[in-house]
């Protein structure tokens, strides 16, 4: 399949030890033989890994490595946020991936920082940089878990792209149907930015099903009753994990998405797997 005209791009965590750090070279290393657009990484709860985020971000920009840094905006003053744009844009970095981020744990909005959601966020970076970035912002076609409906989390998405947003990743999903549902509604409501599939390869069911109750990507009830069915045969579970999420992936592709996002855990060999089967 040709990767013309798409964008596929890389997720990753900062290591929080050094064997965690030298298992991501590692990964990042073979990733990076795929040509991706770029990598983005991760920023905690009220910037709570921001040291090695920049590490991460750091060590990439060193590789030469296109970088795209998570920046939440929970937890940290304009300034603060704006000195990290301006160390980014020193290393030549051109996309951000602007999210509003977790609360900390007992804290409640505007008890920290003084922005508190993400297209305040975006609104800062466009008014102090311009079009000096590239904005990623966040989607979510199950909507978001804090959202008090479709239509309000589709208004939030809205006023993030009125604010300057380039395009969007969306938060992983295993219904290709709940993707196109939500870039139809979005096209409805005068959304026209590239809206890119988040694609988590299934590895541990247990992992998955707590991460996604979490954040309120829906695991459809066939797949959690074949995965639950496996128990602890890791084997059977990562080869109908990879069976799925290649073809929802190859659905979309079909289907004429703007490209894929990976999550790839800093594991290579998931999200290789289903790279190879859809012949990218």
């Amino acid at each position: 399949m040709s990767k013309s005209n798409k964008t596929f791009s890389f997720e990753l965590f900062p290591p929080k030890t050094d064997k965690g750090f030298e298992n991501l070279k590692k990964t990042v290393g073979i990733l990076n033989q795929k040509s991706p657009e770029f990598f983005s990484v991760t920023y905690g709860a009220g910037g709570s890994t921001q040291d090695t985020t920049f590490k991460t971000v750091d060590w990439l920009r060193e590789e030469g490595i296109e970088t795209a840094p998570h920046l939440s905006c929970i937890g940290s003053s304009s300034n603060e946020i704006l000195d990290i744009l301006n160390r980014y844009r020193n290393q030549g970095i051109k996309r951000i991936v602007a999210l509003r981020g977790d609360l900390p744990s007992g804290a409640g909005l505007g008890s920290l920082g003084d922005l508190n959601y993400a297209n305040e966020l975006v609104e800062l970076m466009r008014a102090d940089f311009g079009d000096e970035f590239i904005i990623e912002v966040a989607a979510y076609p199950e909507f978001h878990p804090q959202a008090t409906s479709a239509q309000d989390d589709l208004s939030n998405f809205k006023r993030k792209v009125i604010s300057g947003a380039n395009s969007a990743i969306t938060q992983y999903f295993y219904s290709a149907d709940a993707y196109f549902a939500f870039v139809d509604n979005c096209e409805k409501s005068g959304i026209t930015i590239p809206i890119v599939p988040g694609i988590m390869p299934i590895t541990n069911y247990t992992q998955l099903a707590r991460f996604s109750d979490a954040c309120g990507a829906e695991i459809p009830r066939w797949i959690r009753k074949r995965l639950e069915s496996y128990g602890d045969d890791i084997d059977s579970i990562k080869a109908f994990g990879k069976e799925v999420v290649t073809a929802m992936c190859q659905r979309l592709l079909d289907n004429n998405v703007p490209g894929l996002h990976f999550y790839t855990m800093n594991q290579s060999a998931p999200t290789l797997a289903i790279w190879d089967d859809l012949n990218l």
